[in-house]
């Protein structure tokens, strides 16, 4: 997920909110391997290979478009197929809905990484899972199976793998209908402080990470990552 892929998915729901014949978005993996997003290009988090100018803005960008999913007018579901770490994870969390194949893992692993995981990103999953959960799982880095994401309240569904996107489908049409303009103002009412609070603090929160990000221990993890992932060549994603 680098700056790039923020900025289409960012342009995608702004396109789809503003046409009227649109209700709802299922988003789902167009990878062959079961992953549904391996989470932030960490190109964009280790320092030697980017600037503080080029994080600031992969950090409120892609922040601002997760804060606008989670009070999106429209149904969101998550169709989530195998692995689901980091922003994979928050990106399905912003969604209303989120099924997952019996086979895979979710959580927000950052912690694994050598880096905290974002305020805002914590503050999401304690208001799906509550507080206690939330802190044991992101202190550790948890990956949690389907079924026990599904007994904590991060996923609504597990399903097989063939059967996803039907199931993806099935609960988008039982949320459609419910009237669109009285479902999406009490979402709005529901969220929309935690959003803009939320939007608010990635500004600021870049001054912080910057300096952890740039601290050299954690440079020097996440270039330990980068290298058992790409065979010493810093191109991979995470």
């Amino acid at each position: 997920m680098s700056l790039a892929f923020w900025h289409q998915l960012s342009a995608a729901l702004e396109e789809l909110e503003a046409d009227p014949e649109v209700r709802g978005v299922v988003f789902c993996s167009g990878l062959r391997r079961d992953v549904f997003t391996a989470g932030n290009d960490i190109n964009e988090l280790y320092a030697p290979l980017t600037s503080k100018e080029r994080y600031r803005q992969f950090w409120v960008d892609s922040n601002r478009f997760l804060a606008r999913l989670y009070t999106s007018p429209l149904v969101t579901v998550a169709a989530i197929r195998g692995a689901c770490p980091a922003g994979g994870c928050c990106l399905s969390m912003c969604c209303d809905y989120r099924v997952m194949t019996e086979q895979g893992s979710i959580g927000l692993n950052e912690v694994a990484l050598g880096i905290s995981v974002p305020k805002m990103w914590a503050a999401l999953m304690a208001r799906l899972v509550g507080q206690g959960p939330s802190e044991k799982l992101l202190q550790f880095a948890a990956m949690l199976k389907p079924r026990e994401a599904l007994r904590l309240g991060l996923v609504d569904e597990v399903v097989p793998k063939d059967g996803l996107l039907e199931a993806a489908e099935t609960a988008m049409r039982n949320m459609l209908q419910a009237p669109d303009a009285s479902r999406a103002e009490t979402k709005r009412l529901m969220r929309g402080d935690f959003a803009r609070e939320w939007v608010a603090f990635a500004e600021t929160e870049v001054d912080y990470a910057w300096e952890l990000l740039s601290s050299p221990g954690v440079v020097a993890q996440l270039g330990v990552v980068l290298e058992r992932l790409s065979g010493g060549k810093p191109k991979s994603k995470l």
